[in-house]
């Protein structure tokens, strides 16, 4: 009994075990069965199943679209001196991080998402504008940069269509744990973009703009994403170990196997005996989060990001030329991780963006501002800080004409500044607004093109309608430009004031400086011609009191004569700055005057001839004396200031529209003597201008050639106009070797107010004070440096400063060949002598020498013919 319990054990177990057996073969069959009716069936389960998933994408496209209906847009325009840190720039990157999630709780996570654009259209080298949720706004107004950066509420972008518009989107390549490579922020991050569309044409139609949306990471594909690459990571790490574990194997048994191998063993007494020696094979290491996961290893400052790009043109080849540029500034940016365009490339033919199945979706992105990227670039926010904040001052910016003008001939709004050349090589000639350009200052070395660059800007402005003064001590300029005036509407407007006279047949012009026939006011008169005087001589009230009392007193006089030669319409008998002498010398013509006009003047001024003037030594008259005798002594200046009627009034110069050229002859004594009476006169006759009302003040442009012997004969005069003038629309250009040499009132006046400062070549230490305005930005070295014709220039436009920027200066016979008409300069100087009124020189002098008989000849009849005037004959004035 017991040898048969094991057989009928087993016998009892075959009937389970067929059992088991049948049920798996059941099941096996019940799978089979299954996968057959699926395969033969399947779209009972996928009709269902796709159109849930429809439903589901329509469901969050929906919302998504509603959520990006809700957007706002700010434009960030930074100021010139726009420098930001790392921290700022690391700060704005967290607001903008937070602000991506200011969306309602049903947004789907593809429009949350906060966008930055940077476009290019013609408007401005780059717009900085950000997008995003309506409910950020007040988080992204306040920006980390303070007031250097200005922010706007952005209009709506319209484009046109565009002829031909290239796509794409740009993904990160390499290794997906690497950082981006660390770009310094000088040069600025932006410079290569800038770069690629500094040559953008938007008369050609071109566009071009690059979008980077930014949203936090979501934290599930964050997490999925690290447990793959920690999988990834141990996964290497074991094949290493296992290949590493088999070379030394090999190793191992070659050794052994080898004849000096086989010799140790013998020697060693281990012949066919022992075995193999044992290898330890090398054991996997512990793979390190932070090694494996690079970047990824932590949540903080972590973000998704999408970048697309989209170029448009109408002409054929520009966009997809644009486009190349911008691949290869996003370069820059590249190191083990790099922007690579998305698509892959089949012959001639690129399948990206542009092309199905990728450009609808793309369209869709573009058009709602959604973030859904083909592939998780994940990158920190240090990695974007190029991107992060506006162009600074580390940044070329092009100019484009929306910030620099384009001049174009006969525009009265526009005036002529040079020639500037864009980054593709073409040449445009440049200009500022002539409202906004109220003084210019240019500064360099003799010949260095200074001149000839405020000749063309003049010739310009006159041919677009403007009035002029000229001021040229040496009148070199009159005969360069005029070729150039010579036509036909101007000539009716030049006028030619040359004291440069000489030869027999000689011509000069005529000015009374206390002339009252041209209706001026006899105290302006008076104050003009005695501050004059007082300039070029060094008076004043401390040094000199006397002399300009005494200067004073008899001018009052003068110009009170001629006062009342005016309202008897004789303006012929006018005394003229010569009858000085008579009145302080001769007795018998004093007496005249002084009763003549004894009812038109104040009472301390007849007290002061009656009581104080009989005081006074006969040498205290020569220090007034001298100045008018070297005056007489010269035949020109006798002519010009010797006739009692005049024929230059500069204040009707400037309300006509007139081109006067003055020439006054030199930077001797009297020389300068004659530029501060023209000078001192300009600022009277300016100020005048406040019985205009100011819409009707016509502007007018004085140029002042040589500064320096300008501001030698006459500095608080020259100062007080680049002071005072805006406000009478009358706008100063000075031109100057050295700005050093100038004296200090006129020189921080001429910077103070400059609305363009531009400098030629020169010394390194006569730049210096130049180059210090715009914080040696060029340096004086590079400045030093330029070619003949060459300007660095600072300009005004829209109320902003632009530059300092390389500008090559215009050239007469380039810029204004088509305007040159050397056979009617002749035509012109004749015009234009007659204009001012110009007559030979030894009738001017004739007539001069007569004038103080005709005064005392007027005088004395018109005290026999106004019986008021012998109240004070009574040897009151002796």
């Amino acid at each position: 009994m017991d040898s048969a319990a094991p057989y009928l054990t087993s016998q009892a177990r075959v009937p389970e075990a067929v059992v088991a057996s049948g049920e798996g073969l059941s099941l096996v069959s019940g799978i089979v069965h299954t996968a057959g009716w699926l395969l033969s069936l399947w779209w009972l389960v996928a009709l269902p199943a796709a159109a849930a998933c429809a439903a589901g994408e329509g469901l969050v496209r929906h919302l998504a679209r509603k959520a990006s209906a809700e957007r706002m847009a700010l434009e960030l325009v930074p100021a010139r001196h726009f420098d930001p840190g790392l921290e700022e720039i690391f700060r704005r990157g967290v607001q903008l991080a937070r602000a991506s999630t200011s969306m309602p709780w049903w947004a789907p996570r593809r429009s949350k998402a906060v966008q930055i654009r940077l476009r290019a259209d013609g408007s401005s080298p780059l717009r900085y504008r950000i997008e995003g949720p309506a409910g950020g706004e007040r988080l992204l107004s306040i920006t980390p940069f303070g007031p250097a950066v200005t922010v706007t509420r952005g209009r709506p972008l319209s484009d046109k269509p565009r002829t031909h518009t290239v796509r794409a989107e740009f993904i990160l390549r390499g290794r997906p744990t690497a950082p981006l490579r660390d770009v310094p922020l000088d040069p600025d991050p932006l410079q290569p973009l800038i770069d690629a569309v500094s040559d953008l044409r938007a008369e050609l139609g071109d566009l071009a703009e690059i979008r980077l949306d930014i949203q936090r990471a979501p934290k599930w594909a964050l997490r999925a994403r690290r447990v793959q690459l920690l999988s990834d990571a141990r996964r290497v790490e074991r094949r290493e170990v296992q290949r590493a574990a088999r070379w030394v194997r090999q190793d191992a048994g070659g050794i052994e196997d080898s004849v000096i191998g086989q010799v140790r063993q013998l020697a060693a007494g281990r012949q066919g005996g022992g075995g193999r020696r044992l290898v330890m094979p090398p054991v996997p290491r512990r793979v390190e989060p932070a090694d494996a996961l690079g970047k990824l290893a932590e949540d903080d400052h972590l973000v998704r990001v999408q970048l697309l790009v989209m170029c448009a043109s109408n002409t054929k080849g520009r966009a997809e030329a644009r486009l190349a540029q911008l691949q290869a500034a996003f370069d820059v940016f590249g190191g083990v991780s790099r922007w690579a365009m998305r698509g892959w490339r089949v012959g001639p033919w690129r399948f990206g963006a542009d092309r199905w199945p990728s450009r609808r979706g793309f369209e869709r992105r573009w058009r709602l501002g959604q973030c859904q990227p083909p592939r998780p670039n994940w990158v920190r926010l240090d990695e974007l800080t190029g991107l992060l904040k506006p162009p600074t001052v580390h940044c070329r910016l092009p100019l484009l004409p929306g910030d620099l003008p384009t001049f174009r001939h006969g525009d009265p709004q526009l005036l002529l500044q040079g020639i500037y050349r864009g980054p593709d090589g073409r040449r445009r000639l440049v200009a500022t607004f002539a409202e906004e350009t109220l003084f210019e200052v240019g500064v360099g070395k003799a010949g260095g093109g200074k001149t000839e660059r405020a000749l063309a800007q003049a010739i310009g402005w006159a041919h677009a309608g403007g009035g002029l003064m000229f001021v040229d001590p040496h009148r070199d300029s009159w005969s360069r430009a005029l070729p150039f005036l010579a036509h036909d509407h101007l000539m009716e407007r030049i006028a030619l004031i040359d004291l440069n006279a000489s030869g027999p047949a000689a011509q000069v012009s005529s000015w009374n400086p206390i002339g009252m026939h041209q209706g001026q006011t006899a105290h302006e008169v008076v104050e003009a011609t005695t501050d004059a005087y007082a300039s070029v001589l060094g008076w004043d009230d401390a040094t000199a009191p006397r002399a300009i009392t005494i200067l004073m007193a008899a001018l009052t006089v003068l110009v009170a004569v001629n006062a009342a030669a005016c309202r008897t319409e004789r303006p012929e008998d006018q005394a003229t700055v010569f009858q000085v002498r008579p009145l302080l010398t001769d007795a018998v013509f004093r007496q005249a005057a002084l009763t003549a006009v004894a009812d038109r003047l104040d009472e301390e001024t007849r007290s002061w001839w009656r009581t104080v003037f009989p005081t006074l030594p006969t040498d205290a008259f020569a220090v007034v004396l001298n100045p008018i005798a070297r005056l007489a002594a010269n035949p020109v200046t006798r002519a010009f200031l010797g006739q009692p009627a005049g024929i230059y009034n500069i204040r009707a110069a400037m309300d006509t529209q007139m081109i006067v050229w003055v020439c006054p002859g030199g930077n001797g004594p009297t020389d300068r003597l004659i530029t501060a009476l023209l000078a001192r006169d300009l600022l009277r006759a300016v100020r005048s201008r406040r019985d205009t009302p100011e819409a009707q003040r016509v502007p007018f442009r004085p140029y002042f050639d040589e500064l320096i012997t300008l501001t030698g004969a006459a500095p608080e005069t020259i100062a007080a106009m680049f002071e005072d003038f805006r406000k009478y629309r009358v706008h100063v250009h000075g031109m100057t070797q050295l700005l050093a040499r100038l004296p200090q009132p006129v020189r921080l006046s001429l910077v103070q107010n400059a609305s363009t400062l531009a400098t030629t070549a020169g010394s390194r230490s006569a730049i210096a004070p130049v180059t210090a305005e715009w914080g040696d930005a060029p340096s004086p070295g590079v400045v030093a440096a330029l070619d003949r014709f060459e300007h660095y220039m600072s300009l005004t436009v829209a109320g902003s400063r632009v530059g300092p920027v390389r500008i090559t200066g215009p050239h007469l016979d380039e810029v204004f060949a088509g305007f040159a008409r050397p056979g009617h300069s002749r035509a012109l100087e004749v015009a234009a002598r007659a204009t001012a009124g110009a007559a030979p020189l030894t009738q001017l002098a004739t007539r001069a020498a007569l004038q103080t008989g005709r005064v005392l000849a007027f005088l004395t009849e018109h005290t026999s013919t106004h019986p008021a005037a012998h109240l004070h004959k009574n040897g009151d004035y002796q």
